[in-house]
């Protein structure tokens, strides 16, 4: 730097070049960690923003996969035992009848987390062979 000055110099000179140059370093120093922080949140950024571009520009856009449609290809029975049979022992459709079942289904739809279209087919499969 160009206040690098030899001690003996510096004593000598006695004018307010010496204290300038001794005032300015001080403040330098004063400004290390603000430059050094800063510096790593610009390489932070710039790391960032390096990974964005390779994400965005990672190649030409493709086509979303189309969504089969909704309509369940298992039978009601099929989905009453993959379902239902998880968390308790199968009931067999004349323990109960078709309003009981419809209450059944309502509750047991949300525990299980079933879509409208397969708790639909289950409960169609549970009314037609209920009791009475």
């Amino acid at each position: 730097m160009f206040c690098r000055e030899s001690t003996k110099l510096t004593q000598k000179r006695k004018n307010g070049s010496a204290i300038l140059c001794v005032k300015f370093m001080n403040y330098l120093r004063s400004l290390r960690p603000r430059l050094l922080a800063g510096i790593g949140v610009a390489a932070i950024g710039a790391a960032i923003y390096s990974t964005r571009i390779a994400m965005v520009y990672a190649g030409p856009p493709q086509a979303a996969p189309e969504k089969p449609p909704e309509k369940s290809t298992l039978t009601g029975s099929q989905l009453y035992a993959i379902n239902c049979n998880r968390c308790h022992q199968e009931r067999y459709p004349p323990e109960f009848n078709p309003a009981q079942w419809k209450t059944i289904m309502t509750h047991m739809r949300v525990r299980a987390n079933l879509p409208a279209a397969q708790a639909r087919e289950i409960l169609k499969y549970l009314q037609e062979d209920a009791g009475s």
